[in-house]
């Protein structure tokens, strides 16, 4: 059995070169053998690319999420054009907006937003969509302009009702260890909604820790424990879920079996 875990801050875990790859060794050793690194700013992705670039478990996103609209960086598109072109990056993102922070405003979020949908669909790659309080808005820009190679709504939050809308675009969703939370009711029910060819797994590290190990820092390690919970909530085996899990993450990131 093989867990993949869609999104991991593994540059916000530790800065530290050798204590990054420690996180990967263990993520290993609980059947975490994939891992998408995910970076906020594209400074963060200077700093954890090279050092991850050849771990062989590890694949990488590049964007400028919403916390980063005021500032994106110097020649920011060029940037995230050429290093869509490397090794193992294999998604745009995150991206999206964000109206919880107030980050700069709606208009320059938005257009932030659709800017690198536009550069996902030229280079034909799926985006990481990061959406918090803006739902209505990530849904309308995305029925007009998700890339053709599709994308995840991370960490999902809102409810079933607007999973079943979502659910006529090309994107998946993604639980994290908030899934597990007893008052997670409304994640719950959308869990219990949704096809099981359309959902994944993130550990969203280090944030958003299981249950299990609340208290801790949250590493990708723990995501066999929100596979746990979801299996439980699915009266499935656990293996067989997995397995379905690793085979839809395949499939987004086009990446063999």
């Amino acid at each position: 059995m093989q867990f993949f875990d869609t999104h991991a801050h593994i540059g916000l875990i530790y800065d530290d070169p050798i204590e990054q790859l420690r996180v990967i060794q263990e993520a290993k050793q609980a059947s975490v053998t994939r891992i998408i690194s995910i970076c906020n700013s594209l400074h963060d992705f200077s700093q954890v690319y090279p050092t991850l670039k050849t771990a062989s478990s590890v694949y990488h996103a590049v964007g400028v999420s919403p916390s980063e609209v005021t500032n994106p960086g110097k020649d920011w598109m060029h940037i995230i054009e050429d290093a869509l072109k490397q090794p193992n990056v294999v998604a745009l993102g995150e991206i999206g907006l964000d109206y919880f922070r107030k980050f700069g405003d709606k208009r320059s979020q938005i257009e932030l937003f659709i800017t690198q949908l536009e550069m996902a669909n030229k280079a034909d790659m799926p985006v990481i969509i990061h959406n918090r309080d803006a739902g209505k808005d990530v849904l309308d820009i995305l029925a007009e302009r998700l890339p053709a190679a599709g994308g995840v709504l991370h960490c999902y939050s809102e409810d079933a009702e607007y999973a079943r809308i979502a659910l006529d675009l090309n994107v998946y969703f993604s639980f994290a260890g908030n899934l597990t939370y007893r008052n997670a009711r409304n994640l719950h029910e959308t869990v219990l909604t949704l096809p099981l060819d359309r959902i994944l797994v993130e550990s969203e590290s280090p944030f958003m820790v299981p249950a299990e190990f609340r208290g801790k820092r949250n590493m990708p390690s723990y995501t066999p424990s929100t596979v746990r919970f979801m299996a439980e909530m699915l009266e499935m085996d656990i293996e067989v879920l997995a397995e379905q899990l690793w085979k839809n993450s395949c499939t987004l990131f086009r990446l063999p079996e």
